[in-house]
């Protein structure tokens, strides 16, 4: 087994099964980040806003919207599993195992699980990771696993999309 360092972007050729890849960036969750995505997705449980009523849950205080923290996560592996991604195909097994609370900075780690060629799409591989999220205590706050469909390092489409510049060179 490997231990990826941080690195922007994976293509198919790049994964192996058994690889561990930990995820280079954390992401604290301010009270604002809680409050608009609940805002945005309409969530109307006072648990994720109303810090009067959720003192009286069993976690004492405001719960971080799970939509939120499921979020982050994914965002915080797309890096390593899914930069070059041209799809998601899927996500089975998404498991909540710990409370995500304002201020917890949340961490990510993927391991890769399987891969093969696309059958379709030359150009393509399809990579399967169980990916799970950490909080600052090193607590698992939850897990699933992934499937995306990755560009082949030679398929031609995410190259040379970067504009020239009117005034020329640098």
């Amino acid at each position: 087994m490997t231990v990826h360092e941080p690195a922007i972007g994976r293509y198919y050729e790049d994964f192996t099964v058994g690889d561990v890849y930990q995820h280079p960036m954390g992401r604290t969750i301010s009270e604002a980040d809680n409050t608009w995505f609940t805002l945005l997705t309409m969530n109307t449980n006072q648990n994720h806003f109303n810090a009067h009523l959720a003192a009286r849950s069993p976690t004492g205080k405001i719960i971080v919207n799970s939509g939120l923290s499921v979020a982050i996560v994914l965002g915080l592996s797309v890096i390593d599993v899914s930069q070059t991604a041209i799809v998601n195909l899927g996500w089975e097994e998404i498991k909540l195992t710990h409370p995500v609370f304002v201020g917890d900075t949340l961490y990510a780690e993927s391991k890769v699980t399987a891969k093969r060629e696309s059958k379709s799409r030359p150009y393509a591989g399809i990579v399967t990771c169980f990916t799970r999220g950490l909080n600052q205590d090193g607590d698992e706050i939850m897990s699933w696993t992934r499937t995306v469909m990755v560009y082949r390092r030679d398929a031609p489409h995410d190259k040379g999309y970067f504009p020239q510049a009117k005034t020329g060179p640098l």
